[in-house]
């Protein structure tokens, strides 16, 4: 019997498929990463299943789309029960910032009353199938599917931090069934030795299956929050790799001048506002520290992913291991005049730098390396691909869009059947169905909608829907695009009559009307 192989899945979060040496940024520092490409095969055209954290992660887990589990926006709630908080995280917390409430910096866990929910219940998770199927499944880092505390879908280690957006320095992890409060440690380099104690603590007999699950290069972006030497990098980076429009008209606004809004006591929780720009007076100065902040959380984490790859590498594993690097969702870091992702305005936009995310893989020996493919994939495709390369047979139960594109990466499929592929997304009351030349926005609400020619307007700036000529095409894309959604949609979790506004999901139907993003 073949031996099956080990599977690491580097899950980042808001990295857009731009933000990389790979994809062609010159001015981003990603040799990791770039290492992992030359290994193997990326993909030009992968995309998430919605342009916001908690959603894409359950579809890329489940394969299924957030109208068909019922998880629409950023999950606000639902972490952990505060009573596995420990007693001294407020008291040392207090001691450091005396001058801050402790709700600034941790809002989730802040919440008196909170309780942990468990949006995967009822949900068959491929890390489940690994499980039963004998892989020993390991989790470090960012869950921000429910509850942070118990472990569950399969996995048997559990290290994860407390929330979405957690601050890099003095983070709130979950150690030995209690929420501590780690002082002047690295988020990202924590997430790492955690997965490297795994590597090196692991049951040999028996293939593994981790996950590694950055929070970078999640905001917030301010100098204090990432060791210098990787912020010293882009200081005086021209971040000519990045448009610079004027602010999106979308873009929502803080009602308070940006003068008075970088007097927050903290930069955390300045930066943790990111996705409101409240700075349409210093736009320029905005830029700069926000993309010195981005750019240096995604070297720091490229840096750090090394130290995972040199592992398997010295314990002899890399060659039967396959790599899966993506992101939850992409990042506008200026792009379209936004900083942020499909919630970075309001409403939510579908954009391709706010869906398209990385896509590289990786197990030299069986995926021919140097390849680059422009085959239309997506992350439901990854719960088959995955069951596919372990070997493991499941039978879809015919609400899971995906597929398995397992031949592509071993080289038996050149990936040109896919070439034109229909990739959908969708966020609340927006749905996108995009093609390899046309892309087109439904939203709710009248007078929204979007339609993209992007074989001669790639950077989507033309909006064709009220042009009389492109009524047909958009009748077409609407019909195509319904249709597949009541197809694998459940009706009782249909975001498309949810009030989803981007602020954050409270539980099962209830969605925050206003407040932090994440």
């Amino acid at each position: 019997m073949a031996k099956k192989p080990n599977i690491l899945l580097v899950l980042t979060d808001d990295q857009g498929a731009w933000a990389m040496g790979c994809a062609g940024n010159k001015e981003l520092k990603t040799p990791t990463i770039d290492s992992i490409a030359v290994s193997g095969i990326r993909m030009e055209n992968f995309f998430c299943t919605s342009p916001v954290c908690s959603p894409a992660r359950v579809s890329l887990f489940t394969g299924r789309m957030p109208s068909a589990h019922g998880v629409h926006d950023w999950l606000a709630k639902g972490h952990l029960n505060e009573e596995v908080l420990a007693d001294d995280i407020r008291a040392a917390f207090e001691m450091k910032h005396g001058d801050m409430p402790f709700e600034y910096i941790w809002p989730s866990v802040g919440l008196k009353g909170d309780r942990a929910y468990r949006y995967l219940d009822g949900l068959t998770t491929f890390t489940e199938i690994l499980a039963q199927n004998g892989y020993e499944c390991a989790l470090s880092g960012k869950w921000h599917m429910g509850d942070s505390a118990t472990p569950q879908a399969g996995f048997s280690h559990w290290h994860t931090t407390a929330q979405g957006a957690e601050n890099y320095m003095f983070p709130v992890v979950y150690e030995g069934g209690r929420m501590v409060l780690k002082h002047n440690c690295y988020v990202t380099d924590y997430i790492t030795d955690n997965a490297i104690n795994f590597l090196r603590s692991r049951d040999e007999s028996r293939p593994f299956y981790l996950s590694l699950h950055y929070t970078a290069p999640h905001s917030p972006w301010a100098k204090e929050c990432h060791p210098r030497e990787f912020y010293d990098i882009y200081v005086d980076c021209p971040f000519d790799s990045i448009p610079n429009p004027p602010p999106h008209p979308w873009v929502e606004n803080v009602d308070m001048p940006y003068s008075e809004w970088k007097k927050k006591p903290h930069p955390g929780v300045r930066y943790i506002h990111a996705n409101y720009a409240p700075i349409r007076e210093c736009w320029q100065e905005y830029r700069r520290e926000s993309l010195t902040g981005y750019f240096a959380a995604v070297t720091a984490m490229d840096k750090s992913l090394g130290r995972v790859i040199s592992e398997l590498e010295r314990r002899g594993l890399r060659e039967n291991t396959l790599i899966i690097f993506t992101s939850d969702n992409g990042s506008n870091m200026g792009h379209h005049g936004i900083f942020g992702k499909g919630n970075g305005t309001y409403p939510m936009n579908m954009y391709d730098t706010s869906v398209k995310v990385p896509g590289i893989f990786s197990m030299p020996g069986t995926i021919p390396a140097g390849r680059v493919s422009q085959a239309m994939l997506s992350h439901y495709d990854i719960f088959g691909t995955v069951l596919d390369f372990a070997g493991i047979p499941y039978a879809p139960d015919g609400k899971m869009p995906g597929a398995s594109f397992a031949d592509i990466l071993r080289g038996r499929d050149s990936g040109k059947s896919r070439e034109e592929v229909v990739v959908f997304d969708e966020y609340g009351p927006v749905r996108m169905i995009r093609t390899r030349q046309w892309k087109y926005v439904a939203r709710r609400m009248p007078g929204c909608d979007e339609l993209y020619d992007l074989a001669c307007d790639p950077g989507e700036e033309h909006n064709l829907i009220d042009d009389p000529a492109y009524r047909p095409r958009v009748a077409e894309l609407r019909a195509r695009l319904f249709d597949w959604f009541a197809k694998y949609s459940e009706p009782r979790l249909d975001g498309w009559v949810e009030d989803v506004r981007g602020h954050g999901q409270l539980d099962s139907h209830s969605f925050s009307k206003g407040g932090l993003k994440s």
